[in-house]
Parts: structure tokens; sequence; C-alpha cells
């Protein structure tokens, strides 16, 4: 079987959380625009790490979608992890090895407890969410951040740039 191309593959995981996701998916923190950049750093983590995009994928799409407000909430990357479960059962997310689909759902019950070692998989799911942390107005610590190539201070001001320029274009409430 052909791989699916992974334009094909964020439409499907689009159509699949945009649903049932519960905050305010164009204009919140954690949101679509969030779930997008995650894609653009994690594409480029997995290449630099050798880490499969179909995983950076799906997690920059399913990490927060769990999620039940946009401060704290302790438990949501548990329940994105038992919401693939689902999806894996249903024979939805299928493009992910077994073993690179138990670290798709250890990357997204961890990622909010501050981690910086393990697997390349999950610190590439790591890295890519938290380089995003410029949307809420806090620059990427290089303390943690779990890859030499999310460290890069290129990496950071790029990151950094790229979520201020969302926060501009995003509409005021």
């Amino acid at each position: 079987m052909k791989p699916r191309p992974l334009s094909d593959l964020v439409r499907k995981a689009l159509r699949v959380v945009e649903p049932q996701f519960r905050l305010d998916r164009h204009h919140g923190h954690h949101g679509i625009a969030h779930w997008s950049r995650v894609w653009l750093h994690g594409r480029r983590l997995a290449a630099e790490l050798d880490v499969a995009p179909a995983l950076l994928a799906w997690f920059a799409y399913l990490h927060d979608s769990q999620r039940e407000n946009e401060g704290i909430d302790a438990t949501h990357g548990a329940r994105a992890a038992d919401f693939a479960v689902g999806l894996r059962r249903r024979r939805i997310l299928t493009e992910l090895s077994p073993r690179e689909f138990e670290w798709l759902c250890e990357a997204m019950r961890l990622h909010s407890d501050g981690h910086v070692e393990g697997e390349p998989a999950l610190r590439a799911c790591w890295d890519a969410d938290r380089l995003d942390l410029g949307r809420v107005g806090i620059r990427p610590d290089p303390a943690y951040l779990c890859t030499d190539s999310a460290r890069d201070p290129r990496t950071i001001a790029a990151a950094v740039r790229r979520t201020h320029a969302a926060r501009r274009r995003r509409p005021r409430a």
C-alpha cells in the first residue's frame, strides 16, 4: 500500500478533531493555528531526528484536542491519548507502526509535564509544541527544549516571530 501524502493525513486529522473540539478552534490558544504551527515545527524536527512525519502530524493535531479549557487542564494529554486509541480501534489512525503509536500516546500523555529526555519521537513532539509558547507570550527556554535543533537561538527566534505574527493577525474579542 502506498503511503498517504502528508497533506491528506493533515486533512484527515482535522476532519476527525475539529467537530469534537470543545474550545474556540479559530481564536483560542490551543486551536487550529496552534496545531498548524506545531505541525510546521514537527515536520522539520522529524526530518532532523529521523522520526516518522506522520507521528508528528498526528501529535500536532491531537495533543490539545481534548482540552476542556484554555487554562490548566492536567489530564488533557491523557484524554488525547485515549482519543487516539479510539481512532486506532476504529481504523482511522492507521499510518503508524505499533511502536510509533505507543510513542504518540506517550508524547501526548506527557507533553505538559516538562520532560526533556526520551526517545527521539517524544523529544520531537515536545519541542514542536514548546516552540509555539510565544502564542501565550512565553519565549521558549532552551533549558526546557529537548533537541539541539530546537535549542538553537535561530530556531527559537523564528518560532517567536511566527507566533508574534499570528497574535497580531488574531482578531480582538
